[in-house]
């Protein structure tokens, strides 16, 4: 059985392995340096910055359980504008990670509609995201969500640039 909790400062560990975990599960192969890997993720995901974003208001985490073992977390950020959307009541799904052993679970559809369900209730007008245009699992998730791309965005990873595409789609 899937359970979605908001995360407390008592879960920033499992944020952390998480968020390194799962981003190196998917998109580890991209990087072609392990060692650029390897910096990005003590970078992005040590526990100073996990607390950090975590304690930040404008962020909202939650962490997925499968069978009571955390499989997966997501990140809402409120009020988080973008050049490419013209409307300023809107918020970003900045993550939605699922270890690998657990896709296909509907974790991630999951906590989908858990960003989704909180975005509504704090009534924004559109969410967007950002994703790696060689993701194309995830590129097919979001087109499935109706997520339709917006723009451009680069991601650096050590000096070195990954071409995104932004998504945005209506909340109603």
């Amino acid at each position: 059985m899937i359970k979605i909790k908001i995360a407390t400062h008592k879960d920033v560990e499992i944020l952390a392995l998480l968020g390194r975990v799962t981003y190196s599960e998917s998109h580890g192969h991209f990087i072609n340096n392990a060692e650029d890997l390897y910096n990005y993720n003590n970078e992005a995901f040590s526990i100073q910055r996990t607390t950090e974003e975590l304690y930040k208001k404008e962020n909202i985490y939650w962490i997925a359980y499968l069978n009571n073992f955390p499989v997966g977390y997501a990140k809402l950020v409120l009020n988080a504008d973008n050049d490419s959307i013209s409307d300023q009541n809107i918020c970003r799904l900045e993550r939605i990670y699922v270890l690998n052993e657990f896709l296909g679970k509907k974790v991630g559809y999951q906590l989908y509609n858990t960003v989704l369900d909180k975005a509504k209730e704090l009534k924004f007008n559109q969410i967007w995201l950002t994703v790696y245009i060689k993701n194309y699992k995830a590129i097919k998730f979001y087109e499935k969500q109706d997520f339709k791309k917006v723009g451009d965005y680069t991601f650096w990873v050590n000096g070195k640039a990954f071409e995104n595409y932004i998504h945005s789609k209506p909340i109603s």
